[in-house]
């Protein structure tokens, strides 16, 4: 199931985000640019993605384009798993909702954590911390829900209060919410990102396994 997450989120507990169709499924494009193949070595799926989006985000641990697709992106990553995992709550942390959404899209503009859409905020619990004159300037929330885990993501912080472990309290804030629903907390950050790694790895996240998103676009004829 973590080998093919989005599949799993979209066929189960999202799948009321889902555009499918057969053995393809994606997310809302103002949701996120991910899209799941049941699977990707089947060329009926890669069919069935063709009547349901010309660029979509695969994620996976390796994910090879078959007839009509051609890849135009890929960025290597790993994941990372919270099974024997503390969350903290933070008493500083506010959620943040769809009124919030401008002020996320302001902040993941200056701090890049990665694709978040303006109602990527729909997928779960989204959790911030302002600063003293109540400007947004840390954040992170859930995104992929699985049968039995909830990814963390978006986690990030305005560059200027980078190094006062914002993040960190942000993620174990999100990680007890999804602890407390008996649920298991995932992740997952790009591989060269080893401050990030050791971050997660001191916070109780366990390696997992390598993943790549790749970024596919439609070539056959429309």
């Amino acid at each position: 199931m973590l080998n093919n997450p989005v599949w799993a989120a979209l066929s189960g507990p999202q799948a009321c985000f889902a555009e499918a169709a057969g053995d393809a499924a994606r997310y809302s494009p103002e949701i996120a640019p991910f899209g799941a193949l049941r699977d990707p070595a089947d060329p009926a799926g890669w069919r069935d993605l063709s009547t349901i989006a010309d660029t979509v985000v695969l994620t996976g641990p390796s994910i090879n384009p078959l007839a009509g697709w051609e890849t135009t992106e890929v960025l290597a990553g790993v994941q990372m798993i919270g099974q024997s995992m503390t969350g903290v709550d933070d008493p500083d942390a506010v959620v943040l909702t769809e009124s919030d959404v401008p002020e996320m899209l302001d902040l993941v503009a200056r701090a890049q954590p990665g694709p978040f859409r303006k109602r990527t905020v729909d997928l779960g619990r989204y959790l911030g911390i302002r600063g003293s004159d109540g400007r947004l300037i840390a954040m992170a929330g859930e995104r992929f829900r699985l049968p039995g885990w909830t990814e963390v993501s978006a986690v990030c912080t305005d560059p200027e209060f980078r190094g006062q472990g914002l993040g960190a309290r942000l993620t174990l804030a999100v990680a007890a919410g999804i602890l407390a629903r008996g649920e298991l907390p995932f992740l997952h950050t790009v591989h060269d990102n080893e401050n990030a790694i050791r971050l997660y790895g001191r916070l109780g996240f366990e390696h997992s396994g390598d993943v790549v998103f790749s970024t596919f676009r439609n070539t056959a004829p429309s």
